[in-house]
């Protein structure tokens, strides 16, 4: 077999989306017949790796290709006629992976590999592909009559278009929502870069002032800067309400159907039917099979152990916020829209820091070259842009990943900037994966997506540091998937990794935003190019910690949330509907500090667990700082560009990919397991505390 390498980039100037519907059938029905193929001659006999797996890789691999920008333009360039065919052309998807899940002839031909004297000559990548793929047949219901794999065939497709309809709403919401200032006074506090971007879209508006919307760089300016206390509760009303009973926009006629609380009801009933045809207690018991934890009595004992030991600390954090709002804002008692106000007002108070004295030296002009650079240090790669590339957006670039011997590792898509059309928040997706095909190697290639704060004017984008570490997370997952070695698209890169291990590349990169020696490769004032000084650096780090206890239970809020919410399904099993807001009042009651006003319906817009991946799976983020925390100990021990300990968290992790364990992964590059010290340390929290 040839091992030339292939580069197989979409041709975005070339989709038509009259076209895609069609398209997609002749490749689904490509994929059906290479199933029908490989099970055959299975039956007959011949079962082996190139006679079983190669061909549904290169046929499963057709298909990513042609859908994967479909799928990426619905969430970046959202039209109404992208949004119908990407609706009309996702039962088809579900029906199809589906099916194949539950088809038993591909299932023995599978059992039948395993068995066979041939297993024990394939490599570990292979031997762990084919274990995923038996795991995933009983988790898609091979052992189910045929009456209820039918009926799991429904839910499937249900819970897909539910999770489509949901981020669909929250989309909606936000990109209809506007509120134009005509009275500067109004804008007391906006960062100067803020007002200005305010002000272009009120002229692309055609209209005269400030135009503010919900995407997040405006909606953060206002909530964290805005002296105008009545203008921070407007816009948190508004983004807090989003796709709920709670949400009135009287200037469009649909936005009455955008509440996600009944969908939020169906697909919690789904998931707690789908688990109990599978065998499982509740759906947090079927998410926690593919995860490294073993139980969701072990992420509870997790979560509940920080709690423990952040509760008090955060109480104590937002009582020294609401002594500091009385004696120096004035204000008798913190509201939801008054807290990162007085926060931010806080902060510069204790450390002479603002994000805004930041910005000047963040350009992202300085700070992605600077993290190419970085990276380049770490794991011993170059990153050169790639000229004339077809793209979607002018936004757009694309980079490739060279090693030192000039190989290709990989390519990305880098889409930084917040605009109408495009989802919020930030994500790496996969374009193409590492994989070995009949014509040779694959490349991989990813699309690293975020929300930033857009250039105004002649100026740079100049970022925030919480924008310069999110850009950073992004880049992490982006090399989990580019420089993995793995050639079997299952558990290659991101591919076959344990949910709540795929965020330790990206949480630990972050780290090298807070340390000298990398700020100042990707720092530097944007007019004088100074690097960034000891006032505002030290200032910095120092901060780190600042409100480090009410951000953590922030994030056990959501966790905590997202478990109860997937463990306590008798109501939903008996017939009788989730009570989401009462358990998230719980929950609250339990670890939130900060006030919440009845009307917040956060949940509503929570993507994360009812649009993503991260249903009865959000503590991955916890646990994955867990791992990323005593991580970057090693890098502390032995120095932040140590060559050794670079190499080895590029080959015993990200090279690996999902080819064997997480849990072996990391102790074969820390030579031993995670401790929990390193999160509470980097945290500012006691070690010692008793849980």
């Amino acid at each position: 077999m040839s091992q030339e390498t292939l580069v197989v980039r979409p041709a975005f100037s070339s989709i038509d989306l009259e076209q895609i519907e069609a398209d997609l059938e002749k490749l689904l029905g490509h994929c059906q017949d290479t199933v029908d193929s490989v099970v055959a001659k299975a039956e007959a006999g011949s079962v082996s790796w190139a006679s079983l797996k190669q061909p549904l890789s290169d046929a499963h691999n057709q298909l990513s290709l042609f859908w994967s920008p479909v799928s990426h333009l619905n969430s970046v360039m959202n039209s109404d006629r992208l949004r119908a065919v990407y609706k009309a052309s996702l039962p088809k998807l579900t029906t199809y992976w589906t099916e194949l899940g539950q088809n038993r002839g591909l299932y023995n031909a599978t059992l039948a590999l395993k068995e066979s004297t041939e297993y024990a000559q394939l490599n570990d990548a292979e031997q762990r592909e084919i274990d995923n793929d038996l795991r995933d047949f009983e988790l898609s219901g091979i052992a189910l009559s045929a009456e209820k794999q039918q009926r799991y065939l429904e839910i499937a497709t249900t819970l897909s278009r539910l999770a489509t309809e949901f981020s669909d709403h929250v989309l909606d919401a936000t990109n209809s929502w506007q509120l134009l200032i005509d009275d500067e006074d109004r804008l007391d506090g906006l960062p100067e870069s803020a007002k200005a971007a305010a002000a272009e879209r009120a002229r692309q508006a055609d209209k005269d002032g400030w135009l503010l919307d919900l995407q997040f760089p405006t909606y953060y300016a206002v909530m964290t800067f805005a002296t105008d206390r009545s203008l921070r509760k407007q816009l948190y009303t508004a983004f807090c309400t989003r796709a709920s009973d709670q949400w009135v926009d009287e200037s469009n006629a649909d936005s009455a159907g955008w509440d996600n609380a009944p969908l939020i009801q169906e697909i919690l009933s789904l998931r707690a039917e789908k688990a109990r045809m599978l065998g499982f207690d509740s759906y947090a018991d079927l998410s926690i099979v593919r995860k490294m934890v073993s139980s969701p009595e072990q992420v509870m004992s997790f979560l509940d152990d920080l709690a423990q030991r952040a509760v008090p600390a955060a109480r104590r954090e937002f009582a020294e916020l609401e002594a500091f709002a009385r004696s120096k804002l004035e204000l008798d008692s913190l509201q939801a829209w008054d807290v990162s106000f007085a926060s931010e007002r806080l902060r510069q108070d204790t450390f002479s820091l603002s994000e805004e004295e930041l910005k000047p030296y963040f350009p992202a002009s300085r700070v992605i070259p600077g993290m190419f650079q970085i990276v380049g240090r770490l794991f011993d790669v170059s990153i050169e842009q790639i000229a004339d590339a077809d793209v979607y957006h002018p936004d757009v670039a694309l980079y490739r990943i060279n090693d030192k011997t000039g190989q290709v590792r990989g390519e990305f898509y880098m889409d930084n900037y917040a605009r109408e059309k495009k989802r919020g928040g930030a994500w790496m997706d996969v374009c193409a994966s590492r994989q070995r095909t009949s014509n040779g190697v694959q490349i991989p290639i990813a699309y690293l997506t975020c929300n930033l704060t857009p250039p105004v004017g002649d100026d740079p984008a100049l970022l925030t540091h919480n924008e310069v570490t999110t850009l950073f997370h992004e880049f992490g997952h982006g090399l989990h998937h580019m420089l993995t070695r793995v050639d079997v698209a299952g558990v290659s890169g991101i591919s076959g990794v344990e949910w709540d291990a795929v965020e330790l590349p990206s949480q630990f990169l972050e780290n090298w935003c807070w340390e000298r020696e990398s700020l100042d490769m990707i720092a530097a004032h944007y007019q004088t190019g100074e690097s960034l000084p000891d006032a505002l650096l030290e200032p910095l780090r120092e901060a780190r910690d600042f409100q480090a206890a009410m951000a953590l239970v922030r994030q056990l809020e959501f966790s905590l949330f997202d478990m109860h919410l997937h463990l306590e399904s008798r109501a939903l099993e008996e017939g009788g509907p989730a009570d989401v807001e009462a358990t998230l009042k719980k929950v609250r009651e339990a670890v939130a500090v900060t006030p919440i006003p009845t009307f917040n319906r956060f949940a509503n817009s929570f993507s994360h667990i009812f649009a993503g991946g991260y249903a009865a799976g959000y503590f991955s983020y916890k646990w994955a700082e867990v791992l990323s925390a005593d991580a970057f100990e090693r890098f502390r021990e032995e120095g932040l560009f140590d060559r050794d300990a670079g190499q080895a968290f590029l080959e015993e992790i990200l090279e690996r990919g999902g080819s064997r364990k997480a849990m072996t992964s990391y102790v074969a590059f820390r030579g031993r397991e995670p401790s929990i010290d390193a999160l509470l340390r980097q945290s500012g929290l006691d070690v010692d505390q008793a849980a």
